[in-house]
């Protein structure tokens, strides 16, 4: 049917050539753009994807300049350390020449003076972009976070979020001099002094340059004892005698609440046979202060009494001229330290000036503290800080290792500082280090700055040298620390110190050395974080291109053969005309 109305074969080739021509329209936008995806109608979420990751490709061009300069300040500072070291180097010989005879020390202090100034000049200098790790101002350089200095090292994406990523240390690690001290070639700041009383005196440097740390602090108890000087000759008969009771091992009635033991007892006589057997050739008589004390120990020790006698020791070596005491042996199997010599009689008036007395022993289960607040410091990385240990026992028990850092006394005190700054914070303390292992042990403030450790008395009864309590291998994790400041080096002001000065630099050199080896891992750490970077931005690439990009050999075979096809649709527009034309020949 042919119609003047309706075209059926035009509007067809119309609705073709329409396809045609959007088809080559896309087309030739992906030739000229080089995108399959160009536009979010294009593919929604391969181009929220796309535009997503070439924003973070740039966030990571900004971290490669990041690193860069990263690199750069870490170069300064190692330049700066390695030229320090050197110079160290230098005013070592300088000492070890100051220590020949003859030398003119003034001359040499004037060489290390210059030194010093190098030293100074250095690590003022080794500066970029006004960063100097070498030389800081920091308010607590063993604050961990304020201490910390950090360096952009990468972008990262998880999930919806983005973040930053920073690679960090510690500038006590590098830092020679700080404003506020504690810097490498200063006196460290951390002086933990007694730990609260735990150890009796901080740790100082002797004139030898030997640093020395209190490792034990405790309490020993010691034996009843009756002391006497010896007043003599003594010249026995062949039937004079001295006799006395003497009772050891009683409990002391001040110290413990009843029951109380009255001890053991026994009767000694001293004649004129023992004399003999223990000093032939006398004839009877005790000339001085050791026979006496001699012929009393067997007396007391064939009677198996459980005391003895000795003589005293003196305090510059040797014994104390004509003193004598007589002390409990504590081998009664009871738990006193007591002995008293009663019922004193001699034939002939004399007794060597033995006495009749008593002599309790000292119980060591009973210590004091002498407390000082302390503040348990902060350690580099180490979040939980400077440890502490120790060991503790009471009365010959088995010790028990105790230990507590920052982070504890942070969470037991409810703090932040790590200040420990009262005694009675200073009870918490060891009540909760103690208390577990020994509960018989009472720990409690006995006033403002003094803390008392002692045995509950009802339940320990013991007495004297077997009695005991404290502390032993007392350590603490950043001791010995520097006593010294670099600068103060002075040979002629102090002569005798020159031995001190050479170990010093010793030490420091070393820690020198140590803060490059720091910095030198931590740029091996940057260049390797600058490398991978630099390839993941390139794998971001390929990848965005292969979500998005368009095949150009495809685009441009398909932009061919869509020409061809408009071509022959023209022609199928034109001969769907061709009919029109022949009916309005039919009106002619």
């Amino acid at each position: 049917m042919t119609s003047i109305l309706t075209n059926t074969a035009a509007t067809a080739a119309l609705q073709a050539l329409r396809m045609i021509g959007s088809n080559m329209a896309e087309t030739q936008r992906q030739v000229s753009s080089a995108l399959r995806v160009q536009v979010a109608a294009d593919n929604a979420a391969y181009w929220s994807i796309s535009t997503t990751m070439r924003s973070d490709n740039i966030a990571l061009s900004a971290v490669v300049d990041a690193l860069g300069l990263a690199a750069a300040k870490i170069d300064v500072a190692y330049a700066g350390m390695e030229a320090v070291s050197d110079v160290l180097a230098e005013f070592k010989a300088k000492l070890v020449a100051a220590k020949e005879d003859g030398v003119d020390k003034a001359k040499i202090q004037t060489e290390l003076d210059q030194l010093k100034a190098q030293v100074v000049g250095i690590a003022t200098s080794a500066s970029f972009n006004g960063v100097n790790w070498l030389n800081t101002d920091i308010a607590d350089i063993n604050d961990s976070d304020l201490n910390k200095a950090s360096l952009t090292s990468s972008f990262i994406r998880s999930g919806g979020s983005v973040s930053v990523g920073t690679t960090g240390f510690h500038l006590s690690e590098t830092a020679l001099f700080n404003a506020n001290g504690g810097g490498i070639l200063q006196a460290d700041t951390r002086k933990m002094k007694t730990l609260g009383g735990i150890r009796e005196y901080d740790t100082y440097m002797d004139t030898f340059g030997v640093i020395h740390m209190d490792r034990e602090n405790g309490e020993q108890g010691y034996y009843g004892q009756v002391k006497f000087d010896f007043s003599g000759p003594l010249a026995f008969g062949p039937t004079d005698t001295i006799s006395f009771d003497i009772t050891v091992d009683a409990d002391d009635p001040s110290a413990l609440a009843p029951p109380h033991h009255p001890g053991k007892t026994t009767h000694i006589v001293i004649d004129r046979a023992l004399v003999d057997t223990w000093l032939p050739g006398a004839n009877g008589v005790i000339s001085d202060f050791e026979q006496y004390t001699s012929v009393l120990y067997r007396a007391l020790t064939a009677a198996n009494s459980g005391a003895t006698a000795i003589g005293e020791a003196s305090p510059t070596g040797g014994k104390i001229p004509n003193r004598i005491v007589i002390s409990t042996r504590e081998a009664s199997g009871l738990d006193g330290s007591y002995v008293k010599i009663e019922n004193l009689v001699s034939t002939f008036g004399a007794t060597g000036n033995l006495p009749m007395g008593e002599g309790t022993g000292k119980p060591g289960s009973d210590m004091k503290l002498t407390f000082q607040p302390f503040e348990v410091y902060p350690d580099g990385d180490n979040r939980d800080g400077v440890k502490v240990g120790f060991q503790f026992s009471v009365n010959g028990g088995a010790p028990t290792t105790h230990s507590f850092d920052r982070a504890y006394v942070n969470a037991l005190l409810g703090k932040a500082n790590g200040k420990i700054e009262t005694a009675a914070e200073m009870v918490t303390l060891l009540q909760s280090l103690l208390g577990t292992d020994w509960p018989d042990v009472i720990v409690e403030e006995t006033g403002a700055n003094t803390i008392s450790l002692r045995t509950d008395k009802t339940i320990d009864r013991l007495n004297g040298f077997q009695t005991r309590i404290g502390f032993t291998e007392i350590a603490v994790s950043i001791e010995p620390l520097a006593e010294l400041n670099f600068l103060d080096i002075d040979i002629v002001a102090n002569p005798d110190m020159l031995g001190v000065y050479l170990g010093y630099i010793e030490t420091v050199s070393a820690d020198v050395i140590g803060a490059g080896a720091t910095l030198g891992a931590l740029k091996t750490r940057i260049d390797m974080q600058t490398t991978f970077t630099r390839r993941l931005i390139d794998s971001v690439d390929k990848g965005i291109g292969r979500l998005v990009d368009a095949d150009m050999n495809e685009a441009s075979t398909r932009l061919k053969a869509i020409q061809t096809q408009k071509q022959l649709a023209l022609q199928s527009m034109s001969i769907a005309n061709t009919s029109a034309e022949n009916i309005m020949q039919l009106f002619r």
